[in-house]
């Protein structure tokens, strides 16, 4: 475990030290795709003339990714109960808004908004780390005032300084997970644990894999017998685009999407996928059936992060909700329905009083065993990010 920790990137080591308990660029084809790709991965110039808004408070405006936070129904209707507690408690009012199915997806939905320095309808989004560093480099993320976020320091010792946010004066980590297999068990009555096992014959056109390239990518070059977290060729790469192209134009991957994979499996269209751990464990809180598993060649190791837009009148009461999440009880109670990676100090304990079974999950709070079989995807340069995902884009006929 001591040399596989030395062989990946700090963000990744930072995660796997802690041992506790989201997301392939949509380049458009011909002359515009490449004109809009390169403008999203320019300079600071490019928003030079962004300034932040007066701080007006008011309603926060939460973007997030499906089945992300703790939830129930009332009286038929879905509510939040630690969103609840922070407004009984603070008397501010949060609109959560499920409106994340893709980093790029919604990047390019917000994008020319942000560069104008226009409201986008967010106050707090949630990008992966790779997409978060393009908002905090682009200047479209407001720094963070620690006064306003006493919990801060609650974030894991080896989260506080990751490569994109030295210091977290920009972002703060709300859930890390794994990339693997997931699957129907009511249908498929074996554990999935290799990628041949996923294409396999028998559920062929009804597997479908995910539209966020580091992690369908990710899975296969391992299986290849790549390393994603060091660097690697383009030639391998490409090896695993032919791979994946085969697998789709030979019927085996039904469709490529992003979050919304999850409506495909609760429907039947789907059977098997590679998804996000979280999701099959929140799932089956909701009557689901499904299990999941890091494939023996390898997943993927990820995390999301709260950021406050640079268009945001609304920075406090932002930050008074992202002080909410870092106090341990509530990380702890968001992580006993999420299932996803908690990066608050002292949420283990606080999960002892909720469930001591999911306390010792693996999927929760991850061993040296759990997270020797992950990898994060390394850094590409601005060169690879375009030719990888320019690979991914016509592979899948994005």
């Amino acid at each position: 475990m001591r040399k596989d920790l030395d062989k990946l990137s700090p963000e990744a080591r930072s995660i796997i030290r802690a041992q506790v308990t989201r997301r392939s660029l949509l380049v458009g084809a011909g002359a515009i795709g490449a004109a809009t790709f390169l403008a999203s991965c320019s300079s600071d110039s490019e928003t030079g003339a962004v300034t932040s808004p007066e701080d007006v408070g008011g309603t926060v405006r939460w973007g997030n990714w499906t089945a992300y936070l703790d939830q129930k129904k009332v009286d038929g209707k879905r509510t939040y109960p630690t969103l609840n507690a922070f407004t009984q408690s603070t008397g501010i009012d949060v609109d959560y808004l499920v409106d994340y199915n893709d980093n790029d997806e919604f990047y390019g939905k917000v994008q020319e908004n942000l560069k104008a320095g226009n409201d986008i309808g967010y106050d707090i989004v949630t990008p992966t780390d790779w997409m978060a560093a393009r908002w905090i480099r682009l200047g479209y993320a407001q720094e963070l005032d620690a006064s306003n976020i006493p919990n801060k320091g609650n974030i894991l010792d080896t989260l506080a300084n990751v490569s994109f946010d030295t210091g977290r004066n920009y972002s703060m980590t709300w859930q890390s997970g794994f990339a693997g297999f997931g699957w129907n068990k009511d249908v498929i009555k074996e554990d999935i644990v290799s990628v041949d096992q996923l294409f396999s014959a028998k559920y062929k056109g009804r597997v479908e894999v995910l539209s966020e390239m580091r992690d369908t990518m990710g899975i296969i070059l391992q299986y290849q017998g790549v390393d994603i977290s060091q660097p690697f060729t383009e030639d391998e790469f490409m090896t695993a685009i032919d791979f994946l192209k085969k697998m789709i134009s030979d019927g085996f991957i039904r469709q490529v999407k992003g979050n919304d994979y999850l409506e495909d499996l609760a429907n039947g269209d789907a059977i098997a996928v590679i998804g996000w751990s979280g999701d099959m464990f929140s799932e089956n809180l909701s009557g689901q059936n499904y299990g999941f598993s890091i494939p023996e060649s390898g997943g993927t190791l990820w995390s999301d992060n709260m950021l406050i837009h640079s268009t945001s009148a609304n920075k406090s009461n932002s930050e008074k909700l992202m002080n909410h999440y870092y106090d341990p009880a509530i990380a702890a109670e968001v992580a006993a329905w999420v299932n996803y990676i908690c990066p608050v100090k002292g949420a283990q304990a606080e999960m002892e009083k909720i469930d001591p079974e999911l306390a010792s999950s693996p999927f929760i709070f991850p061993d040296d065993e759990t997270l020797s079989k992950v990898r994060v995807f390394r850094g590409l340069s601005a060169e690879e990010e375009f030719n990888f995902s320019a690979a991914f884009q016509e592979a899948i006929g994005a």
